[in-house]
């Protein structure tokens, strides 16, 4: 039931990423023109990317690295999630015991280098993105969701995680919500960051290096040019067309239609949703506690994240996850007025103690996911481009391990990470329209289902199950 006050909460929330709507963010570079050529061109300008523009000029200063984006580097996902940068690789320890269990062990260890290797570029290229090593505190909401929390607190110790069960009292001492049952405080796993900041620091650090990055320029084919391959761009107010003859190409485009046709089978783009509050006040504050200013989520199959900023403001996400026939992505679809309203019912139950804060920004952004919900890693053109896709949600920090993944399969070589079973073996495919859209939104429909009938999964829910198709929100 929609709460009275949620229409005036919402009625003066600017209609745009708040990480994205604020004076720190820099001027757009000049889209590319002309003909060019590059060691190495990276296609896209988000994480993914620009981890991987980085880490090639930090091996090799004499690269010549050419990174171009159709928008502006930070602009999709990576300057509209939530900031929460984990050291998983594999969406969750569940998820990556279920799936790799001969090598879960090593993707643990590289997860957390990987959260390391993030603090210390933070560090190094002083990128003032405001990074908390904090850890999340999962919530449970629901009485059946306490079994699963003391389960996946079982498991947590078992791989060596730092984490604590906490009862209804000494989860409310953390955070102080009326829904709480009991929570896991996973201390050691999760940071948090502004990612837009991130983005934009990174874009800094690989210009500093010498990257060349053009800006508002769409990659619109890709062909072999002798012993490369000749990528065509459009871009600019005038639609200036242009060329890049790459010895190699990096694609981390992510969520949008990809380049490679084979993609189309692995990847869904589901578009998710945040909203952010005003600033706390200081008795708003007091009134909510959260002195150790965990992320937070909640353990529903719809679960929501959220999150204070670094100026006390609350990010309040996730729940709907939506997918729209055909694989369409516009940017019509980040604004979804039902989400909005359903999040905002959502987040004054949690916190009823805020009545009367009102919300500043409510955006949508796309991420990409695929049928084990965590990357999946290729080549093509005889090993001349290589990809990184569907990292689902958990990108802040998988994308960094992503770079090292394509890298080392440019490099042609046997590598740790290249005999890796996570990056030799693809997920599951899933099948062309209509039955995509008709898959889905049945899954969509069971999950919900299942959180209302305490967890339990019915038939489609468990044949997924069995298939490896077990899909999440």
């Amino acid at each position: 039931m929609t709460l009275p006050h949620t229409g005036r909460a919402l009625a003066d929330a600017a209609p745009v990423p708040y990480w994205l709507d604020r004076s720190e963010r820099p001027d757009p570079l000049p889209p590319l023109s002309g003909s060019h050529a590059a060691d190495l061109l990276v296609v896209g300008g988000g994480y993914a990317g620009l981890w991987t523009a980085l880490l090639a000029k930090e091996a090799d200063p004499d690269r010549d690295v050419l990174l171009v984006d159709a928008g502006t580097c930070g602009w999709a996902a990576s300057g509209r999630n939530g900031g929460f940068c984990a050291a998983s690789l594999t969406h969750g320890l569940a998820n990556g015991v279920e799936r790799f269990p001969g090598e879960i062990d090593e993707l643990e260890r590289l997860g957390r280098e990987n959260l390391d290797a993030i603090a210390a570029a933070v560090a190094k290229y002083d990128i003032a993105c405001d990074f908390e090593r904090t850890g999340e505190l999962a919530v449970a909401v629901e009485p059946y969701q306490l079994d699963g929390l003391a389960a996946d607190a079982e498991l947590a110790r078992r791989y060596g995680h730092d984490v604590r069960l906490l009862d209804r009292d000494e989860v409310r001492a953390e955070v102080a919500s009326p829904t709480y049952l009991g929570g896991m405080w996973d201390a050691d796993r999760v940071a948090l960051l502004d990612p837009a900041k991130l983005a934009w620091g990174l874009r800094r650090a690989a210009l500093d290096l010498g990257v060349r990055v053009h800006e508002h320029t769409r990659v619109t084919g890709l062909a072999r040019d002798g012993a490369g391959l000749r990528a065509t761009t459009a871009g600019g107010a005038d639609a200036a067309f242009g060329a890049v003859r790459a010895r190699q190409v990096v694609l981390a485009t992510n969520a949008f239609p990809p380049l490679l046709r084979r993609l189309r089978s692995w990847l869904v783009p589901v578009y998710d949703y945040a909203l952010m509050t005003e600033p706390l006040t200081a008795a708003q504050r007091d009134a909510i506690g959260w002195r150790n200013r965990q992320g937070l989520a909640d353990t529903g199959n719809q679960f929501h994240y959220y999150r204070l900023t670094a100026d006390n403001r609350i990010l309040f996400g996730g729940y709907d996850a939506i997918y729209h026939y055909g694989n369409r992505v516009a940017p019509a679809l980040e604004q979804r007025e039902a989400t909005f309203t359903t999040l905002a019912s959502h987040f004054f139950t949690t916190f009823p103690q805020l009545d009367g804060l009102r919300f500043s920004h409510r955006w949508g952004g796309v991420i990409d996911t695929c049928t084990r919900f965590c990357a999946f890693f290729g080549t093509a053109y005889e090993g001349r481009l290589a990809y990184a896709a569907g990292f689902t949600g958990l990108g802040v920090g998988a994308t960094r391990f992503g770079a090292r993944v394509t890298l080392d399969l440019l490099s042609g070589t046997d590598t740790p990470l290249t005999r890796l079973d996570l990056v030799r073996r693809k997920p599951l495919p899933i099948p062309p329209e209509p039955a995509r859209s008709v898959g889905i939104n049945l899954t969509r429909w069971s999950l919900a289902r299942a959180d209302a009938r305490d967890g339990r999964r019915n038939l489609w829910l468990r044949t997924l199950d069995r298939l490896g198709l077990g899909f999440d929100s």
